[in-house]
């Protein structure tokens, strides 16, 4: 594997237009809210039931076969009654055994020989297996390309996060998005506050003007290092980064996008809007393989003048914080499930359900991890559509504009990203040498 070239500024922005004017979403509607805003209640939200409605058999196929993979498959067939996983895919043939036998001990679930694919077609011997929603769930670099092929094929879309990890990508999934919209296609993406009670709860009473008109914000997510898995013999370049995948930026975009994203996209809810430029800086301090930093800290600058800083960190033996803060003029809230004045004091608190010694109990509110999909199954048994496919594309933009001004040193704009032909990754894919170069970018080295 040969070792990265610089990477210039054209490298990031490029000259190619954008697909259509999309630009920014205009003033969010929170901006001016205010409290005559009162019991309105948020188009687009989950019915939030405990289990999707009875209906015809539902038949659902699962790309990407790992730990999440497999998760999602689990999530699914328990979301609600007649429910079925019928065929699944994966590059390596070990994912899929454990895959196999990870359904048939915990949900009594057998998939046939004959169902189980592999190689970095197999998604498309997935679609075409007579099934109803797919669900996507490798490595985000793929993203793009299977969730159109899927919208080609009129399936409907459970993907995981982030939904890409370059501009061409991100857009890419907004024209999919906008396809899947017009012919009725549910799309459920893998940002689970979306879906958890708490935080829906706490999302209205913002939206109804709790905190009044918005001033500023933080989000987090400062945690541990992730896993890696180190070089075996025999393994190609390929096999090696795609087994890493996560600390590879071609494949997972980096962790400013790949995880920080869940932070970055509550803020965008919340907020209605969407970046206009970032400046920010990371570096990488202890991360054992890959090409990624591993810390962030952006300054985010949105329509109004609002400030947001996003930070995140995975590096082991430091103060952790998952989390994200919204300040108004008339109070701030965590997001999740309260909301104080200025002066601390509670001016409305989310209600868990009590245990048996009447003690509030977090853990008693649904799994988003459930209800994602329990709201995916619902969304198609009562011909609702649900299509949150556009909105994270948003978000995973915001990501890669993060990261891209920390690598480069540079603001960048919602505008550049928007007009950027960076795409990254290899030009063919095959289990053999990437003929690519990776080095740790250096900003302000970086020529302009």
């Amino acid at each position: 594997m040969t070792k990265n070239t610089s990477l210039s500024r054209r490298d990031f922005f490029g000259n190619a237009v954008a697909l259509g004017a999309l630009g920014t979403v205009g003033m969010g509607y929170l901006l001016n809210s205010c409290s005559s805003k009162s019991n309105l209640v948020p188009p687009g939200l989950p019915p939030l039931l405990d289990k999707a409605p009875d209906g015809p058999l539902i038949k659902a196929g699962l790309v990407g076969c790992g730990g999440r993979g497999t998760g999602a498959a689990l999530n699914f067939l328990k979301a609600g009654p007649n429910l079925q996983l019928a065929a699944i895919a994966d590059v390596f043939q070990d994912k899929i055994d454990s895959c196999r036998n990870k359904l048939k001990e915990k949900a009594g679930v057998e998939i046939p020989d004959n169902k189980c694919f592999i190689g970095f077609d197999a998604y498309k011997k997935v679609i075409e297996s007579d099934v109803d929603i797919v669900l996507l769930v490798t490595p985000p670099y793929f993203r793009s390309e299977h969730f159109r092929a899927c919208v080609e094929a009129r399936k409907h879309v459970f993907m995981e996060k982030p939904v890409a990890v370059d501009p061409v990508g991100a857009r890419s999934i907004i024209t999919s998005s906008k396809k899947a919209e017009t012919i009725g296609l549910t799309v459920v993406a893998g940002t689970q506050r979306r879906h958890q009670k708490d935080y829906i709860e706490t999302y209205k009473q913002v939206y109804n003007g709790a905190i009044g008109k918005i001033l500023s914000a933080n989000c987090y997510w400062n945690g541990d290092k992730l896993w890696h898995r180190d070089r075996q013999p025999g393994w190609s370049d390929m096999e090696f980064m795609l087994r890493d995948w996560v600390n590879w930026c071609w494949l997972s975009g980096d962790h400013i996008v790949e995880q920080h994203v869940h932070n970055i996209d509550v803020i965008n809810w919340f907020t209605g809007l969407w970046p206009l430029k970032a400046l920010g800086f990371g570096s990488r301090q202890r991360r054992i393989t890959g090409d990624q930093y591993d810390n962030f800290s952006v300054d985010y600058v949105f329509e109004g003048d609002i400030h947001l800083h996003s930070m995140c960190r995975q590096i082991s033996g430091c103060a952790n914080n998952v989390s994200e803060y919204i300040r108004g003029e008339k109070g701030y809230t965590n997001c999740k499930n309260i909301i104080n004045s200025h002066d601390g004091n509670v001016k409305w608190k989310f209600q868990y359900p009590t245990d048996k010694e009447g003690n509030e109990d977090p853990k008693m509110i649904s799994n988003p991890y459930d209800q994602e999909h329990v709201d995916m199954v619902t969304a198609i048994r009562t011909s609702n559509p649900l299509n949150e496919a556009e909105a994270i594309a948003k978000s995973t933009i915001a990501g890669i504009m993060g990261r891209i001004s920390a690598y480069t040193g540079k603001e960048v704009t919602w505008d550049e990203m928007m007009n950027s032909d960076l795409q990254l990754g290899p030009k063919e894919l095959t289990m053999g040498s990437v003929n690519m170069k990776f080095e740790v970018p250096v900003p302000g080295i970086t020529p302009a």
